[in-house]
């Protein structure tokens, strides 16, 4: 089994099923900015659109394919003849070509059978590779059909010369160790067959089945920034290059100091909030309020941090709340230039647990300071 130890390559979609989130449109300016910044830390594969969408959207193709980035575009086109076409025609030397590939998806959306997929590959396929592109092909609907039929796909792939095979979890339907049951068949089945995953997060499990799917010998892992896609988004780029390095130790040569940067760019031009808390990215999950936990953190950062929050372009931040701790406390203080010793914070804890419960929230830095305005008065006073 090949584990998830060696190479493994992002191919981001962001500007194809990130766009495809319901009410998302990108600017050309804003896709070329996306582009230029995710090509810049080092994702090597971009899918970037939909030419058979129309003009408008090959026009913004073709632009990207004039900024002469370093990582590989790669068009979404449905397995026929007239949208590869029209992905030669945007310049790209690289396409996804979807097929459906369950039962219920043959049946009873497209009012085919099996045998109609295998020649509609073969026929898409076959013309692809005349034109010299290279080919993924996407199995739409992988993870609902019959384990058999897709080794018999990856088959055909291989002899009409495809370059690889996306195994999609459309629905979001499965579990990790399910998609690595499934991933590892398919690996010892076709072993010289490249593999990608393809993971949605309709269950909240589109970061852990990526993982999953590297674990059990997929060498491509599909991502969007902060997750966003259809229904409930895609796996998210900085969770699956974070959870790769630091649960697999594995390196995908991504620049992860500026993730942060990338999240906030997608999610200004998406329109979607990310939220505080959101893992890896989110502008608070570095925060400590909890007095064991803050106390620990600022003896040696490892206690509670599993990784230094610089790595994702963040900071440490210590909130003042009913949880707080003197160390803590203290800390807050001395990163709004206020130095207080043990007595003061023993002293200004009660207060700041106390308002705290009263407020139902942490305690701003406003609050803070004039807390401890009041409390240096009336200790001058005194």
């Amino acid at each position: 089994m090949r584990e998830c130890t060696g190479e493994v390559i992002i191919t981001d979609t962001t500007l194809r099923d990130g766009e495809q989130a319901a009410g998302v449109v990108f600017s050309l300016g804003e896709k070329m900015a996306i582009a230029r910044m995710l090509d810049s830390i080092g994702v090597q594969e971009l899918e970037c659109g939909i030419p058979a969408m129309g003009e408008e959207e090959r026009a913004s193709i073709r632009a990207l394919v004039d900024m002469g980035l370093s990582a590989r575009l790669i068009t979404w086109n449905r397995a026929a003849k007239a949208d590869i076409e029209a992905s030669l025609d945007c310049g790209v030397n690289a396409v996804d070509l979807s097929l459906s590939v369950s039962d219920i998806m043959i049946e009873r959306k497209l009012r085919k059978n099996r045998e109609w997929v295998r020649n509609q590959l073969k026929e898409a396929l076959g013309f692809a590779k005349q034109h010299n592109l290279y080919v993924s092909i996407g199995g739409e609907d992988a993870s609902r059909a019959d384990i058999y039929f897709l080794i018999e796909l990856l088959e055909i792939t291989k002899a009409f010369g495809g370059d690889r095979f996306r195994f999609c979890d459309t629905l979001g339907i499965l579990d990790p160790f399910s998609m690595h049951e499934k991933i590892r068949a398919l690996r010892r089945a076709v072993p010289d067959m490249d593999l990608e995953v393809h993971t949605h997060n309709d269950l909240g499990m589109a970061t852990a089945n990526a993982i999953a799917g590297a674990r059990g010998g997929a060498r491509f892992v599909s991502t969007t920034v902060n997750g966003l896609g259809e229904r409930a988004g895609n796996a998210a780029l900085e969770e699956v290059v974070m959870a790769l390095r630091h649960a697999c130790g594995t390196d995908c040569g991504i620049e992860t100091r500026r993730l942060g940067e990338l999240s906030r760019l997608v999610a200004d031009a998406s329109r979607r909030v990310v939220s505080e808390w959101k893992p890896v990215v989110g502008e608070r999950v570095f925060s400590h309020e909890s007095g064991v936990h803050a106390d620990g953190v600022l003896k040696d950062p490892s206690n509670y941090e599993g990784f230094d929050p610089a790595e994702v372009g963040l900071s440490r931040f210590f909130v003042a709340g009913k949880h707080s701790g003197g160390s803590g406390l203290a800390e807050r203080y001395r990163q709004l230039g206020i130095s207080i010793g043990k007595g003061e914070a023993s002293v200004l804890l009660k207060k700041v647990r106390g308002l705290a419960q009263q407020l139902k929230r942490p305690l701003d830095d406003r609050e803070l300071i004039d807390l401890y305005g009041c409390f240096s008065c009336r200790l001058h006073a005194a």
